[in-house]
């Protein structure tokens, strides 16, 4: 199973690690820990290299924010909370933490977005509100960059690391790299069935 996942990457190549990592940033079921990790198996085996493979991953992982941050700039409130109360739980948010992420952003500065690249949900989620705060486009693209190469970063070097844990326990390793596709889809499949409006809740 996990040379499968791993073969699947790597036939993508560079632009395949790109457009997971644009849409791991605006839908949810696959995360970057996932495809960059995985990106940093095929860095260990020869088969990518570490500068291209950060490079897109990382404008990937950017445009992916952008795409979010240009929703909430362009359409303002009055156009995108009707969206979200409509398709809110295929987002799996309702409007309501939206307005909470928009305080969170401004109780605590532009740099936020540069802090949230390292946390799992707030990574895409602090986009939405920075554009419907208005930061200035250039300055939101240059954080997101380089918060998203750090964290690439890491992920790539856990990969060379696990490359070797595959070697030595490939029984053990395929469990986990299966695992945590799986459990991923689980989560946001649960999510949206679970889901409610908060005044139902």
């Amino acid at each position: 199973m996990h040379d499968l996942i791993i073969e699947a990457i790597r036939l993508g190549g560079y632009w395949g690690i790109f457009f997971l990592m644009v849409l791991e940033n605006v839908i949810p079921p696959v995360p970057s820990e996932v495809i960059m990790g995985i990106g940093g198996v095929l860095v260990a085996r020869g088969q990518m290299d570490f500068w291209p493979l950060l490079f897109w991953g990382t404008v990937g992982s950017t445009l992916g924010n952008y795409a979010w941050f240009w929703v909430g700039e362009k359409w303002g409130r009055n156009r995108l909370e009707p969206f979200i109360a409509r398709w809110g739980r295929w987002l799996t948010v309702e409007w309501e933490d939206i307005d909470r992420a928009i305080a969170f952003f401004r109780k605590h500065g532009q740099w936020v977005v540069f802090a949230c690249r390292f946390s799992p949900f707030l990574r895409t989620m602090i986009s939405l509100p920075a554009g419907l705060a208005r930061m200035n486009v250039w300055r939101f693209l240059i954080f997101t960059f380089v918060g998203a190469a750090i964290w690439n970063t890491l992920l790539i070097w856990g990969g060379t690391w696990l490359a070797g844990v595959i070697g030595q326990y490939e029984s053990a390793a395929q469990w986990v790299i299966a695992g945590l596709v799986v459990v991923s889809l689980i989560w946001y499949g649960y999510r949206v069935i679970t889901w409610k409006p908060r005044h139902l809740r």
